[in-house]
């Protein structure tokens, strides 16, 4: 039988494709506006949450922050660690899950981008508890004033997918706005009763969640992979961003 976590069974498998997928191809862009939005000096410490093959994380070493990346797959962390001493890198990486990391330092700014973490459940996690954690969990290692970008799916977008027959199927959470499949669908290999769940979120979710955790919201916009911008969110916007600040 597999790790009970879905997740990290399928980013363990699909870590050395991760970096074929077309999104990842605006990872400069994508760097670039990070940098602008975040407003840090160069030696700068950010944690990336989610980190994955290090797509983010690497680049923002390049340009001269001190980054520490944490991911549950052990091999997209290798991914990312074949980069890092090729390169030779100022970059940490270690392996705990999003929920319930502590570290032993502060941070300037936090980053949690593109499905990495966030909104990513075992089929019988809690949609709204496992999230707040993770955002409690950044906001305890953010220093006063630190900042937080984070993109989230849309939960509008995802409710106008699914029909009323798809809830009473248990294909579609209703009261967690979250989708829920077997891995099979996305991975073949994997075993057959194997289910994962993709958590939704509104706008107003987040700040709710956000200000829950300590954090207040300075900005949201529409935030897809490869199309991001201060842009209106739109209906079907594939993911939200949302751009906040450690508060308390």
């Amino acid at each position: 039988m597999p790790d009970e976590n879905g997740w990290r069974y399928f980013f363990d498998r699909y870590a050395p494709r991760y970096m074929e997928e077309s999104f990842t191809r605006h990872t400069l862009a994508e760097v670039d506006f990070i940098e602008e939005e975040l407003g840090l000096a160069k030696g700068s410490a950010i944690l990336d949450v989610g980190c994955g093959t290090g797509r983010h994380a690497l680049e923002l070493a390049r340009r001269g922050f001190v980054v520490t990346g944490i991911d549950l797959s052990a091999a997209m962390l290798a991914e990312a660690a074949k980069v890092r001493d090729r390169e030779g890198l100022r970059l940490t990486l270690i392996q705990p899950d999003a929920t319930e990391f502590s570290l032993d330092r502060a941070f300037d700014a936090c980053i949690c981008l593109c499905e990495g973490a966030f909104g990513l459940l075992a089929a019988d996690e809690d949609p709204i508890g496992r999230d707040l954690k993770i955002l409690r969990n950044i906001a305890a290692i953010l220093k006063p004033g630190g900042m937080f970008l984070l993109t989230a799916l849309n939960a509008l977008r995802m409710a106008r997918k699914y029909t009323d027959e798809d809830v009473v199927a248990g294909r579609f959470d209703q009261l967690g706005t979250a989708e829920v499949y077997p891995l099979r669908e996305i991975l073949p290999e994997a075993p057959a009763d194997l289910l994962v769940k993709e958590k939704g979120f509104t706008a107003g979710e987040l700040t709710l969640l956000l200000e829950i955790a300590g954090l207040t919201v300075e900005g949201i916009w529409g935030g897809t992979a490869g199309n991001w911008g201060k842009k209106p969110l739109l209906l079907d916007e594939m993911e939200i961003m949302v751009l906040a600040k450690k508060t308390r």
